[in-house]
């Protein structure tokens, strides 16, 4: 009987908020070339003597804030999904979880797959938009892998997926729990990335900031990670009643300032010091509760909301494993069978 192999992938975490694992894992994240796209040897330079050796021990008290008695939550979600995915899909399918990062490593999940003999192979990247230094770099590292199996079935890669109706339902469904009518603006944050990265989204040369990437997707931004942001905003505002006027688009979790702005951070500064007492706050690139959720979102930016006269920031809970979710994942492996 032929069989579909389906391959959920997230980020990564360290195996323990303890430095000694911590360390591993940044020196694996950071080191890829899709990540810090700077030539070999400043990398290599700057990760491991200068990132690395520094940032360990103050990533570690933070993995610590976020761990809990199960875990750190992008796995245990990612292990509830795959179980509840298998379950919804049957036994035509083989559901299985890697990370990009760390443990349950590719290398391993990718070998126990390739012994099953799939017809055909489906990745999903857990990042609804398209980025180099996430969906890239994950499905980079799928293709390497499965490029030296002597038989290799037929592959399908979900490259993103911000505008699928299953995934803005459950967006929708997430911020059903608040009563929208208590908030006086609303926050989208995104995870940030370097201007240059989505620059050389266009085959032509020119710079994103040549295009209407806040306001329009076309054939030619299609694939810049701002204009899906931007345009993932606009859906989930849009189902929820919420005017443009009340909402702004923004982007979290910079290392410099030539990153994709404005800066969640700011937003959050200059809204609360002009009056704002309640914010909601989404985070549609997270589809599992992680540090930029849970610590940067729901405790960091709670602290700067309170300190410019704010009263409370409330953060919209990621997808996680809710069973809209699932449902949505299901539906979209399907459609490709």
């Amino acid at each position: 009987m032929d069989k579909t192999g389906v391959l959920v992938v997230n980020l990564g975490t360290p195996d323990s908020p303890k430095v000694k694992d911590v360390r591993p894992y940044l020196s694996e994240f950071l080191n890829d070339p899709r990540v810090i796209d700077i030539p070999w040897l400043a990398r290599k330079i700057l990760v491991n003597l200068i990132i690395v050796p520094f940032r360990s021990f103050s990533s570690s008290k933070i993995y610590k804030e976020l761990w809990t008695e199960k875990g750190s939550p992008l796995l245990y979600y990612g292990e509830e999904v795959k179980n509840m995915l298998q379950e919804r899909l049957g036994d035509q399918f083989g559901v299985h979880l890697a990370m990009r990062y760390k443990n349950p490593s590719m290398d391993d999940v990718l070998a126990e797959m390739r012994m099953q003999n799939y017809t055909k192979i489906i990745v999903f990247p857990m990042f609804p938009h398209y980025a180099s230094a996430s969906t890239g770099s994950a499905i980079e590292k799928a293709m390497k892998i499965m490029s030296k199996w002597w038989v290799i079935p037929e592959v399908t890669f979900i490259s993103q997926y911000w505008d699928h109706p299953g995934f803005i339902n459950a967006c929708v469904e997430r911020a059903k729990q608040y009563d929208l009518n208590e908030y006086e603006h609303f926050l989208f944050s995104y995870h940030g990335v370097p201007e240059r990265h989505v620059d050389k989204v266009y085959l032509d040369g020119s710079p994103c900031s040549d295009h209407n990437c806040e306001n329009e997707l076309t054939d030619t931004n299609k694939y810049c990670y701002k204009a899906t942001c931007f345009a993932t905003t606009r859906l989930i505002a849009e189902r929820l009643g919420i005017p443009e006027e009340k909402y702004t688009v923004a982007f979290q979790s910079r290392l410099d300032n030539k990153w994709l702005t404005p800066f969640s951070d700011k937003v959050v500064e200059e809204k609360a010091k002009s009056g704002m007492k309640k914010m909601l706050a989404f985070s549609p690139a997270f589809v599992a509760d992680c540090l930029e959720t849970t610590v940067e979102i729901g405790i960091e930016y709670q602290e700067i909301w309170e300190e410019h006269g704010g009263e409370k920031l409330q953060l919209v809970e990621s997808l996680n494993a809710h069973p809209v979710w699932v449902d949505a994942i299901k539906d979209m492996i399907i459609e490709r069978v």
